[in-house]
């Protein structure tokens, strides 16, 4: 299983700017990142919600939190300038397929205008040297195929929130091909990662979050669709490849490109078969049922990810099994719910994953 883990001591002392970071993945990834010893700022809106795991984590002790929205460009760009940040993760967008059908408009605005502004940021900074845009796999247009995306696929995502990060792919592909071509220009990729799941996410409309709330309150967990299928990855192995193409092409920019980030095949399970497994796994009568919905907006039903081209560039392939992933999923939630140290349980699964030590 798995491999050898990149070394996070790469990032010691680098100026890091995540944006997005109180959200689920900023989150995790802002502790890794702190954890190895880097200077980070986060740029973001508060955070969504309570719980949210950026206020549980304690991550404004240890790193430089701005609110602020990514369509605010003075903002940004005054921050740019303050910071001067060498490494940029832009994952700072509204990420949620129904809210983007509730609000298309602030949807395309967050997505696509955000992003403009992030590369516009980017390309008058002169201390950018790596930057990792985070886009979806719900970039490609979707026939329903069997087999995973390629990247050289057609981007067309269907609804408002994946047709807007097929936007932000293809504006990070014009601003590659317009301004970033120099010598001394920044290494830009973009990273369209699969379903991720973890201890700590909290966010409407997605399955595991769903399952914690409904096992939380004892109730029944109503699954919409359980005939879809998903890639579904450990949030540690989707940060590890984020973590991965950073540092690549920091070193050598002929690494930068447009990746893929998914798990095997194996992970790629239907939505009622998650769920199954996580009753399994949390036990205490845990329980699903079908709930389809009338007139539920467009989802689809089956996604999968070719992942070949990031592990033929960099070795890297997922290292947690979807029953291991949940195993940490149920671990962490009850930490939660019985009122534990959350920081310290972040900090051991990050150890634990990155010294490719047992869980």
């Amino acid at each position: 299983m798995g491999f050898k883990m990149m070394d996070l001591s790469f990032f010691k002392s680098k100026k890091v700017l995540v944006t997005g970071h109180t959200g689920f993945k900023g989150s995790w990834l802002c502790r890794i990142l702190m954890n190895a010893g880097a200077s980070v700022t986060g740029y973001s809106l508060e955070p969504a919600g309570e719980p949210n795991l950026f206020s549980l984590a304690g991550l404004e002790q240890g790193i430089r939190s701005e609110i602020g929205d990514v369509r605010d460009y003075r903002r940004l760009a005054g921050l740019f300038k303050e910071i001067r940040p060498e490494i940029v993760f832009h994952l700072a967008a509204q990420p949620i397929v129904r809210e983007g059908y509730l609000n298309p408009r602030f949807t395309y605005e967050t997505n696509v205008m955000g992003t403009v502004n992030l590369l516009e940021c980017v390309r008058k900074a002169d201390s950018v040297k790596s930057l990792v845009n985070v886009t979806t796999d719900k970039v490609y247009k979707n026939n329903e195929q069997s087999r995973g995306y390629r990247e050289e696929e057609p981007l067309d995502g269907f609804d408002p929130y994946s047709n807007s990060k097929s936007c932000s792919e293809l504006v990070t592909h014009s601003y590659v091909n317009s301004f970033f071509q120099g010598e001394n220009s920044p290494a830009v990729s973009t990273a369209r990662a699969g379903n991720v799941i973890g201890g700590g996410d909290f966010g409407k409309d997605r399955i595991i979050p769903d399952c914690i709330r409904a096992v939380a309150g004892g109730q029944v967990i109503a699954v919409r669709n359980p005939s879809s299928i998903r890639p579904y990855q450990h949030v540690l192995d989707c940060l590890s490849a984020y973590l991965m193409i950073a540092q690549r092409q920091y070193e050598d920019k002929s690494s930068a490109g447009f990746y893929n980030v998914g798990p095997d095949d194996s992970n790629c399970i239907t939505t009622g078969d998650l769920v199954k497994k996580f009753c399994s796994c949390w036990g205490k009568d845990a329980s699903w049922k079908h709930c389809p919905e009338q007139d539920a907006p467009h989802e689809t039903v089956c996604l999968k990810l070719d992942c070949s081209k990031i592990r033929s560039a960099f070795g890297w392939k997922p290292k947690l099994s979807i029953d291991q992933s949940l195993d940490l999923v149920c671990r962490f939630g009850k930490v939660w719910l019985e009122g534990g140290d959350l920081p310290a349980e972040m900090d051991r699964e990050i150890r634990n994953y990155f010294e490719n030590t047992d869980f």
